[in-house]
């Protein structure tokens, strides 16, 4: 009896990777038409104050998810990493939600008004969920390629395109624009690391598939987020 279907082969860690990054590159925020808006100075301020209301939301409890996943995980190797992201987030220098807090604070809104997340757009409260579902509930490999190879390895290019006009044409000093350059360096290190350990602990044509899978639909769902904003504040 003929297979109606061939069963999914393992990629070699070159294959893998690639098939990782394409699952990103569809969707991917760096091309989104709210990040070259931002690039070619089209927004205004205001605009900038509403998307870091909404980003809070979904990267202030990042080291929460990170906690997740090291309670879940098995591995001494990727345990080090998700401490050290977690540890960066938190307790390395500046809170990386406080550098957001002082951009927002530059952009009109206020510390009050952000920590508060009164104002969240549904697709925000959806990322938000999706992140923690992800963290909680799947192996910690899974989660490692949503959260880790899905959403912050995408940051550093986002950001390379969108800090320079803050500077340029806004005006913005280097001290309220930290939060984006120590970004562009912080999670294309643990973007990285994060490919890495996917690579390694994603040892069967099933879990390869899965991760990729996670990757496209991390994807799709902070570009729908960053749709709503654009949709929702800037295109009134």
């Amino acid at each position: 009896m003929t297979e109606i279907a061939t069963k999914a082969r393992l990629m070699n860690k070159e294959e893998f990777r690639y098939a990782l990054e394409q699952a990103i590159e569809g969707n991917a925020v760096a091309k989104a038409p709210f990040t070259t808006m931002w690039a070619n100075g089209e927004l205004k301020k205001e605009h900038f104050a509403r998307w870091v209301e909404q980003h809070y939301a979904y990267v202030g409890p990042f080291a929460e998810y990170l906690a997740y996943i090291y309670a879940n995980c098995p591995h001494e190797d990727a345990r080090d990493f998700l401490l050290q992201n977690m540890w960066e987030e938190e307790l390395g220098g500046d809170r990386h939600t406080d550098l957001l807090i002082r951009f927002g604070e530059a952009c009109g809104t206020t510390r009050e008004r952000v920590e508060s997340m009164q104002h969240l757009l549904p697709e925000t409260i959806g990322l938000q969920s999706w992140c923690y579902r992800m963290a909680f509930k799947e192996n910690f490999l899974f989660a490692t390629a949503a959260l880790v190879v899905g959403l912050e390895s995408q940051v550093p290019a986002i950001y390379r395109r969108q800090t320079p006009t803050l500077r340029d044409h806004y005006g913005f000093t280097d001290e309220e624009v930290e939060f984006f350059d120590l970004h562009i360096v912080s999670d294309e290190i643990h973007g990285e690391r994060g490919y890495q350990i996917v690579l390694e602990y994603a040892r069967t044509p099933e879990d390869q598939q899965r991760c990729i899978k996670i990757v496209e639909e991390a994807t799709k769902m902070r570009r729908m987020y960053i749709a709503a904003i654009s949709r929702e504040f800037c295109l009134e």
